[in-house]
């Protein structure tokens, strides 16, 4: 996500505009160094990668073109190919060799946010930002304007070197953020689309918001993709109130589901809950819980691998912030990690710890908890993560009151001057190895030198997470 607080404008304002394009200027004009192992407090030099001694970096592709100008954001994957999201469209990666990633082709189709799912050979991209209709060559219109489009664009990948735009769904406030959940006839999949932050200026983002939007795609014929529900998930104003230090509760930013256990976990601006889609079509709220002490934006969630935890994220400052310094502490834009308790109905959320990478980083540099993955390590819980501008970190949480870092990668600050925006806004574990896509670089490839550092029965080619959590 990307916002300069959670009670802002739902579309990139001018500031962060200028902060991008800074931040381009500083990329272009840095070049990259190598460096040791810093001590805990110590902050690299610009540009300068750094990394704990099992980790290392086996490539970087930058992109080229209308992509180069946008943001860089989500990746999906399937096979042997990466399909990396960009707010002005997505490119196709080969990662059939990864330490030679190779661009297959890239799609102009601007529209903001840029979040992908991959099922099939279908490819779903959310569009939140107000467009003048559906189309990729659309410019940029209020959301004032009744006529104003943005949502869910869907893409035929059956030909990677060719993606086909054969379907547009216009959904309430756009897309966010989006997943993915297989129907049991696996004739058809259901998208659950965030989003949030209505007014009462925008015809089709009408407070109040407290609504996620059901798409139902007929795997077959895409064409067919219709909203099918809209289920509202805080009946009665029971989201989390304005006022407070948290965010008002008027949609949810980001959805995890678990299809093979029939949960969901949202996180939903002011409130974490846990949802039960035995039923796709009719998702409950089995329980919710709020944290006004230390989580200002419920931004992400992870479940582990048995299901029997969630890792809530709070992206504090938007993203835009510096907040991973003394200052701000180590557990405000950090990570919760969840227990979940009791069966059925009564399942409860119990909360056990935060997490925060544990270095310092200069007041120069957007740093707070994001999108990352789990690592399918039998026996135990760990997860890589994105942190923006403090890099990659890969963490246990098997423990759930101790969680602890094992590896970490990053570069230095783009600038030594003013904040810019910039570092890894996501990290994904797939297939022996770690994906980022940093927000001006592009894609990164890591290493990591030893996986029996997570234990003797790993097996690095397991993708069972990929499999069975659907996100983005």
């Amino acid at each position: 996500m990307f916002r300069s607080a959670p009670q802002g404008l739902r579309r990139l304002g001018a500031v962060a505009a200028a902060a991008f394009a800074l931040t381009l200027a500083v990329a272009a004009s840095a070049s990259p160094t190598s460096a040791q192992s810093p001590s805990t407090n110590e902050i690299p030099g610009v540009d300068e990668i750094v990394s704990s001694g099992n980790i290392r970096q086996l490539a970087n592709v930058p992109l080229s073109g209308p992509l180069a100008g946008g943001i860089n954001s989500d990746i999906a994957f399937q096979g042997k190919y990466a399909f990396a999201g960009n707010y002005n469209g997505f490119a196709v990666f080969d990662v059939s060799r990864p330490s030679q990633p190779r661009v297959v082709t890239q799609v102009a189709c601007v529209g903001g946010q840029g979040d992908l799912s991959v099922y099939g050979n279908l490819l779903f991209m959310s569009v939140d930002a107000s467009r003048s209709d559906d189309s990729c060559t659309s410019v940029s219109q209020p959301a004032s304007v009744k006529e104003s489009w943005e949502g869910i664009r869907i893409f035929d990948i059956s030909n990677v070197r060719s993606p086909r735009y054969v379907k547009s769904v216009e959904t309430n406030c756009g897309s966010h953020t989006h997943t993915v959940v297989p129907g049991k006839d696996r004739k058809t999949v259901y998208v659950y689309v965030s989003s949030y932050s209505p007014s009462a200026s925008f015809p089709d983002c009408q407070p109040p918001h407290d609504l996620i939007s059901i798409i139902k795609v007929p795997v077959k014929r895409p064409t067919q993709a219709a909203v099918v529900a809209t289920p509202n998930l805080f009946p009665g104003d029971t989201g989390n109130p304005p006022g407070g230090p948290s965010a008002q509760t008027t949609g949810c930013h980001d959805i995890t589901a678990y299809p093979q256990k029939d949960i969901a976990a949202g996180a939903c601006m002011g409130d974490g809950i846990l949802l039960d889609i035995k039923r796709p079509e009719s998702p409950r709220v089995i329980t919710r819980v709020r944290d006004t002490v230390n989580f200002a934006f419920w931004h992400s969630a992870t479940f582990n691998n048995s299901g029997t935890k969630v890792v809530f994220t709070d992206e504090l400052g938007g993203g835009v912030g510096a907040e991973c310094n003394d200052a701000i502490g180590p557990d405000k834009g950090a990570d919760a990690i969840y227990d979940i308790a009791g069966w059925g109905d009564h399942r409860r959320l119990v909360f056990k710890s935060y997490y925060k990478i544990p270095r310092a980083n200069a007041d120069t540099e957007n740093c707070v908890a994001h999108n990352g993955s789990l690592i399918p390590v039998p026996g135990r819980d760990v997860m890589v993560q994105a942190w923006y501008q403090g890099g990659i970190s890969v963490w246990d949480f098997t423990n759930s009151s101790r969680p602890k870092e094992i590896a970490y990668w990053e570069r230095g600050p783009l600038s030594t001057e003013s904040l810019v925006l910039g570092g890894s806004w996501s990290a994904y574990y797939y297939n022996g190895h770690i994906y980022s896509n940093d927000i001006v670089k592009g894609l990164d490839v890591l290493q990591v030198r030893d996986w029996r550092l997570f234990g003797a029965e790993f097996n690095r080619f397991d993708v069972l997470n990929a499999q069975s959590q659907q996100r983005y």
